[in-house]
């Protein structure tokens, strides 16, 4: 569940909220009941799992292939057996 960060228009009283995405947003403070904002937030990353190219089973396993689109010895395809120290 998202939280979500209010400011007061009347008293400046920040403060967060946890609130589902499909709530409105709240319209009266906690603390002067004067009228809220929803303000705007840098937000937060999110992480991809799984065991896609750039997850991190195959990031450990030593070929740069899935990382940065090529190996250490400049091949284009994946190293048979990684690190190939060939570089």
């Amino acid at each position: 569940m998202p939280t979500y960060d209010y400011q007061c228009r009347v008293c400046g009283y920040r403060f967060e909220q946890q609130q589902k995405i499909s709530e409105a947003p709240l319209k009266e403070c906690p603390q002067c009941h004067g009228e809220v904002e929803r303000l705007l937030s840098g937000g937060a990353g999110f992480i991809l799992k799984g065991s896609g190219p750039r997850s991190s089973k195959n990031a450990k396993d030593g070929c740069s292939l899935e990382r940065t689109g090529r190996t250490c010895c400049g091949r284009e395809q994946r190293c048979d057996t990684p690190p190939c120290n060939k570089g």
